[in-house]
């Protein structure tokens, strides 16, 4: 897989048969009754499956999940941002472009100028924030003044609330295009919002401890607070219940959603840091049960983020 998910699913897998193999050779019971679930998710990398997952109730009665992610370093948390799509589609009148072009409403024209204005609208959006899309239709012939024009956006920022003020100065510009130009449009968002990741130190500073015992070389913490990832669903999940989302290297330089990344995803080089990194997530797994008052810290930390991402949100409540 081009981001290697191929990885992730293997890493799930191997974490959980780890643990459970674990508990199983104990002489004596952990000290508190466990559930180790094992859960596939369909279609993350566009719908969102773990949102469906979350309103299935599969999160339902868990204490902590774990995932980790593919990358060209290891962080114990990288800033995964909130992120919208949305979907324009214009709609103009067609007319033939050299006999009387002036009887047409130009589609094109609407998607270009739209285009055009999100690129002016860069100077004033924030180092943090990103916009970028593609025109999926843009007309039929030379000859016909195009009256069907699309484009997809995909947008996104450090939290839900900045993600909001972004999402409505690029609508703006969709609106403006379609007014200068006298075509209708229709502007649709996406089904799921990825929501951004919130971290949990307490489940950080376990598995960093975990991963060097095992060899894993961990980036600083600046570079972590300096750094920006993509988007994920797992983002949701840590809005239900504590989660920990790792980024492990693989043996690459190579950059995800790259042809030299796919390989590298399914190198037999990948297989030790990946199973390297599942045997640190079963190992972080086995304090939260053993540890005494570990799991109230988690979820105090959870709390904590849920609340200040929240108040981000809703500062009026």
């Amino acid at each position: 897989h081009a981001c290697g998910h191929n990885l992730i699913a293997e890493v799930g897998a191997a974490a959980g048969l780890a643990l459970k193999a674990a508990l199983e050779s104990l002489a004596e019971p952990a000290p508190v009754a466990v559930q180790v679930t094992v859960l596939g998710t369909p279609a993350e990398e566009q719908g969102g499956g773990k949102i469906d997952l979350i309103k299935a109730g599969a999160f339902d009665g868990l204490d902590v999940v774990f995932m980790a992610h593919p990358s060209q370093e290891n962080a114990t948390y990288l800033p995964d941002v909130a992120e919208h799509d949305v979907t324009v589609k214009y709609y103009g009148k067609a007319s033939h472009a050299a006999a009387y072009p002036w009887e047409g409403v130009n589609a094109l024209d609407a998607a270009v100028l739209a285009y055009n204005n999100l690129s002016v609208l860069r100077q004033q959006m924030k180092p943090t924030w990103r916009v970028h899309g593609v025109i999926k239709n843009g007309g039929v012939k030379p000859n016909i003044i195009p009256s069907y024009t699309e484009l997809e956006f995909y947008l996104r920022a450090p939290s839900m609330k900045e993600l909001s003020v972004l999402t409505e100065k690029v609508e703006n510009c969709f609106k403006s295009a379609a007014l200068a130009t006298g075509c209708k449009v229709e502007i649709k968002g996406g089904e799921n919002d990825y929501y951004n990741v919130l971290p949990n130190k307490s489940l950080q500073k376990i598995y960093k401890e975990n991963g060097k015992k095992l060899g894993i070389e961990f980036i600083s913490e600046d570079a972590i607070l300096n750094g920006l990832s993509g988007s994920t669903d797992f983002g949701n999940v840590t809005f239900v219940v504590p989660g920990l989302h790792p980024y492990f290297y693989i043996g690459s330089d190579a950059l995800n959603h790259t042809e030299q990344y796919t390989e590298a995803a399914g190198s037999q080089t990948a297989q030790f840091y990946a199973l390297r990194t599942a045997k640190a997530l079963a190992m972080t797994a086995l304090d939260v049960i053993f540890k005494p008052g570990l799991l109230e810290e988690v979820r105090k930390d959870f709390r904590e983020m849920k609340l200040k991402e929240e108040g981000q949100i809703n500062p009026e409540e």
